[in-house]
């Protein structure tokens, strides 16, 4: 049942009060509240008015009305509907009753009072025939309209006409009481996702027919060649996402600007890069074409990575190639200049030779060449100062209470140029390539143009990467032998990893970097006030200033385990360690201790979330990295989306787990406030998450997607793109 409010409105008499009553739902939204509250003061003010016999349309040309009797104060009950709410808002209670009761002694026995004695005898032979009774009622209900009362020679009608329009509009007495407090932001965050990825699903195409009819309704084509193969493999491994290929259309989109032939010539371009591998498909095989001079830890890994997948469907495919990235970071930053271009690329003019150096070596940076893809009016692309971030404009408060609804983060780099000083991806030292050629990598951030394909760190199997892997059987069980039940888990927010997140290209500027910030954050011990929102147990929210330094020693648990090229802090290693936490490296399964589990970006997207999903935690996750499989998951669902800048992540908390008592403190409260529970809607996302993964996220998905991939490269590898159409 929704809680009731109950109102009490009094008009001054002579000798008792004439008073209104009402009961209304509480509403979950603030708005609704407002607005439900509009339309009731409307609908009071004409039923009191018509209980004072005044017509609400007419009021200019009122009537005069007799006086009512001194015997018992008549009733009126009126019933008004409260306006119309989403099936989400609905309460068992769905409509306001208002109870009036009015009487007031009279003085004045003029020759209206005989009136009234004259219809009396009338009246009361009615009461006497049953016949009439419904009769009775609309004359009883009709002289309750129409009688006056007269208070110090003035009618009450019109005192009461008066009262209200003076209370009604000038005091807002609806108004003062206190409306139901707005519903969370998390609430409608979630309600809309749930909603938002139900409908998703449920439209998804379940025959062959209708899905190539969805596919030439979204892109304007027909699918391509092989299409009712790609189907019935799909099927066969019971595919749910078949039209949700959105990401795929992106990166592929600006190769329909270039031939067929310009395409193999840029393939062949892009394999001469010392950090990019080849996989090869020739007469329906597969190779893999291992490059030297180029070290890194995972040299040919994602190659590799690729290559395993294209085992499962190799035979159906034609001749062509693959550049796959070595590097987790992207590659491809076409100039706005070159986005239409369709002329054939100079190698030499890209200084793609065998001289190539795929480091910056002080020879430019990721930014420079970044803001050369917003448009020309754009902040980026103008001189500009370094100013603080456009978030500056919100107080600390508004930040802390502004919670993101998508993942990957909207960022406008190009609007807002100053916050690429928070992202180690503007400052990686490895170089970018200003065309537009086919470079495959496993995630890119806004304004690249890499090929987005699953990470081999999701696909393949490892201790580190991989949720209940068996290192001994090489393969994943079903649960993880560490994983904890869920009312064992900590409530902390948990994370470790090392100190990467981007290079050192130019200098200077790791102590923005993402992981820097956010252990810096989680390691602050100090006095510094964080607004936290949180229920107070009386219907309402309050909102107190809290020492970060208290809500850290209770809400935290994130450390570096590792220094990686602490030259590049300012400072070096010592100024690294004063300013932030650092503890010994854990196992993946020490995570499933926690609820809570936070996944940041590194020098690129995060290997480690596909784990978190499959976890009986709850993601917690930052990130400006689009994946293969970004249209598929929903945010709030399956995880929860935190902001580049953090700043919500302590009223997350307190959302979900309640106030840390570090908050009470703040409001000397002496005992936790009667709040209802949201540890069961949490436990809801980590079960969503792990469903998720299990049926949307498998390695099968993957190969679904790397298979629509294939044909659709396919046919933009042709010299003869209409022949590689399908058709039913």
């Amino acid at each position: 049942m929704a809680s009731m409010r109950l109102c009490s409105l009094s008009v001054p008499s002579r000798s008792r009060e004439d008073q209104v009553h009402y009961t209304y739902p509480r509403h979950p939204t603030m708005a609704a509240a407002t607005r439900t509250h509009r339309q009731a003061s409307h609908n009071l003010r004409t039923c009191v008015l018509l209980a004072g016999g005044i017509s609400p349309a007419s009021r200019q040309n009122r009537t005069q009305s007799i006086k009512r009797s001194r015997t018992s104060p008549a009733s009126l009950r009126c019933a008004c509907s409260l306006p119309s709410m989403p099936p989400a808002m609905h309460s068992k209670t769905s409509s306001f009753e208002w109870r009036i009761r009015m009487s007031s002694p009279v003085e004045d026995r003029g020759d209206e009072e005989k009136g009234f004695r004259a219809a009396a005898p009338r009246r009361w032979a009615a009461l006497w025939s049953r016949t009439f009774l419904v009769l009775l009622v609309c004359v009883a209900v009709y002289t309750c309209l129409r009688t006056s009362l007269y208070a110090t020679g003035r009618k009450t009608t019109e005192a009461l006409e008066i009262w209200l329009n003076a209370h009604l509009d000038t005091l807002g007495a609806l108004e003062h009481v206190p409306p139901a407090p707005p519903a969370h932001p998390i609430l409608n965050l979630i309600t809309d996702a749930q909603t938002r990825f139900a409908h998703k699903v449920a439209r998804q195409s379940r025959t062959l027919p209708l899905a190539v009819a969805e596919y030439e309704r979204r892109y304007g084509r027909p699918p391509p060649k092989g299409f009712d193969r790609w189907w019935e493999f799909a099927q066969e491994r019971e595919f749910v996402m078949t039209d949700e290929f959105d990401v795929l259309n992106e990166d592929l989109k600006p190769f329909w600007n270039i031939s067929g032939s310009e395409l193999q010539t840029r393939a062949r371009l892009a394999g001469m890069l010392p950090s990019v591998d080849v996989v090869t498909i020739r007469d329906g095989k597969w190779y893999h074409e291992p490059k030297t001079g180029f070290k890194d830890s995972e040299q040919g890994a994602r190659a590799h990575g690729f290559r395993v997948i294209l085992e499962q469907f190799a035979h159906e495919l034609p001749d062509m190639s693959f550049p796959v990235n070595a590097k987790a970071e992207g590659m491809i930053l076409v100039p706005q200049w070159r986005r239409q271009e369709n002329a054939n690329v100079d190698a030499h003019a890209l200084g793609i030779d065998e001289k190539f150096n795929p480091a910056w070596a002080n020879d430019g940076n990721v930014w420079e060449w970044w803001r050369r893809t917003c448009e020309p009016t754009d902040p980026a692309r103008q001189l500009y100062t370094e100013v603080p971030n456009s978030n500056s404009s919100l107080n600390a408060s508004e930040l802390a209470f502004t919670f993101a609804s998508e993942s990957p983060s909207r960022v406008d780099f190009c609007a807002d140029p100053s916050a690429h000083l928070q992202q180690g991806l503007f400052f990686s030292d490895w170089r970018t390539i200003p065309a537009q050629l086919p470079i495959f990598s496993p995630a890119h951030a806004p304004g690249f143009g890499d090929i987005r394909i699953p990470s081999h760190y999701y696909y393949g199997g490892t201790r580190d990467y991989t949720y209940a892997w068996d290192p001994v059987r090489l393969r994943e069980n079903e649960t993880d032998a560490m994983e904890v039940p869920w009312e064992n888990k900590t409530d902390k927010l948990f994370w470790r990893g090392s100190t990467t997140g981007g290079g050192s290209t130019p200098r200077g500027y790791v102590a923005g970097y993402q992981r820097h910030r956010f252990v810096r954050l989680a390691s602050d011990a100090s006095d510094e006030a964080r607004e936290l929102t949180f229920a107070n147990g009386h219907g309402g929210w309050t909102t107190a200033p809290v020492p970060v330094g208290a809500l850290n020693n209770e809400l935290m648990d994130a450390a570096f385990t590792h220094a990686t090229n602490p030259k590049a802090y300012p400072g070096g290693l010592d100024a690294l360690q004063r300013d932030h936490r650092f503890a010994d490296k854990v196992p993946l399964g020490d995570h499933w201790a926690h609820k809570y589990l936070v996944d940041i970006d590194g020098q690129s997207y995060s290997g480690r979330f596909m784990a978190f999903l499959a976890s009986d935690s709850v993601p917690v996750k930052a990130t400006v990295y689009g994946e293969f499989f970004s249209d598929w998951i929903e945010p709030w669902v399956h995880f929860i989306p935190l902001s580049a800048g953090y700043d919500e992540i302590y009223n997350i908390h307190s959302f979900f787990s309640g106030p840390p008592q570090a908050a009470l403190d703040a409001v000397n409260a002496t005992a936790p406030p009667e709040v209802e529970s949201h540890d069961d809607m949490l436990q809801d996302i980590a079960k969503a998450g792990k469903r998720w993964k299990n049926t949307i996220g498998r390695k099968a998905d993957m190969e679904v997607y790397v298979y629509r991939l294939c044909l659709e490269y396919a046919r933009l590898w042709s010299t003869d793109r209409e022949s590689m159409d399908f058709a039913l």
